[in-house]
């Protein structure tokens, strides 16, 4: 095994990421990232004793060489003796009718096709080829989005069957990898427009950050993303803690205790604000948890809209979650 091989062994192991008898989807669009993935995953699994097999959507969204990218995935999975799963998708349609853009509908796209192979071929994990240079993207994207602090966390090593092996390498150290082995990738022309606005962080942002300040936002970005993490995880025990303490801060028949709700700081209002709207199925947003804070500040009988069909009413002593039919 080369230097990078061994790092990713070892970035395996430390994470738990794969045990012995895994069956391992790797998401392989073809792309230098997921090639050098397929790669390096290769080269370890007989030390982590693990199966692999191949998942690649094609999107239709770039005509033939859509069509290119998979026929190449399917030629590079028979060479390394690989089981290739591949969908194909009318992206343009479904993204006109669920109305989302075409980036958010690719990816639930692919995330549901994802979990029909490990469901219906008894896989239990996908690992898709982020890398450190995807996270700043992703902080800065959410950043920009104007998330809360937990939600700088960026991208998780794993999170749920989804495992992200390659998150502490370097899109130079593939690059070199990819160089050094010899291993072929397809280029995505649509990666290099800033149409999108994840193409406009990478290839105009982060360059720009970088020639001001060289070798600091990566680090600063990932160090963010860590503290993120751990912030989370203290929030998650603490409210765990604090619900437990007053039952009535736990949304129950769709109710909140008005009067336990107003003990509380502002900061803890809203963070079980959300935790009350992802109970409901409800998006969160900044001007939502604004609307349920200054409702605690008026008077029994009025009443906010909180999200799509999603009323809050402060009925007697409790604020009522309700979904409009």
């Amino acid at each position: 095994m080369n230097a990078l091989e061994k790092k990713f062994l070892e970035q395996v192991r430390v994470r738990r990421l794969v045990d012995n008898g895994d069956r391992v989807v790797v998401a392989v669009s073809g792309g230098p990232d997921s090639m050098a993935m397929l790669s390096l995953f290769s080269a370890v699994k007989p030390l982590l004793h693990c199966e692999l097999a191949v998942a690649h959507c094609n999107f239709h969204l770039r005509g033939v060489e859509s069509d290119a990218d998979e026929c190449f995935v399917r030629d590079q999975s028979v060479s390394l003796g690989l089981e290739c799963f591949v969908e194909r998708f009318d992206t343009l349609r479904f993204a006109g009718e669920w109305k989302k853009s075409v980036e958010e509908t690719a990816r639930n796209l692919r995330y549901t096709f994802f979990d029909q192979v490990m469901q219906q071929q008894g896989f239990t994990m996908v690992a898709t080829g982020h890398h450190v240079n995807d996270n700043a993207e992703t902080i800065l994207f959410n950043l920009f989005r104007g998330v809360s602090l937990p939600g700088l966390r960026g991208i998780r090593a794993r999170n749920g069957k989804i495992i992200r092996p390659m998150l502490l390498l370097h899109k130079a150290e593939i690059a070199a990898y990819l160089a050094e082995k010899g291993i072929a990738s397809r280029t995505d022309a649509s990666n290099v427009a800033n149409d999108y606005d994840r193409n406009f962080i990478r290839n105009r942002v982060i360059p720009l950050i970088e020639e001001r300040f060289p070798h600091k936002l990566l680090p600063s970005l990932r160090r963010l993303s860590e503290q993120a993490v751990e912030l989370e995880e203290f929030l998650e025990l603490y409210f765990e803690n604090l619900s437990e303490q007053d039952p009535g801060l736990t949304l129950s028949d769709g109710k909140l205790d008005v009067q336990a709700m107003k003990r509380l700081t502002v900061f803890e209002q809203k963070e079980l604000f959300k935790r009350a709207l992802r109970d409901m199925d409800a998006s969160v947003d900044a001007q939502a948890l604004q609307k349920l804070v200054d409702l605690l500040n008026t008077q029994p009988g009025r009443r906010v809209l909180a999200g799509r069909q999603l009323q809050v009413l402060w009925k007697g002593g409790s604020l009522c979650f309700m979904r409009e039919a």
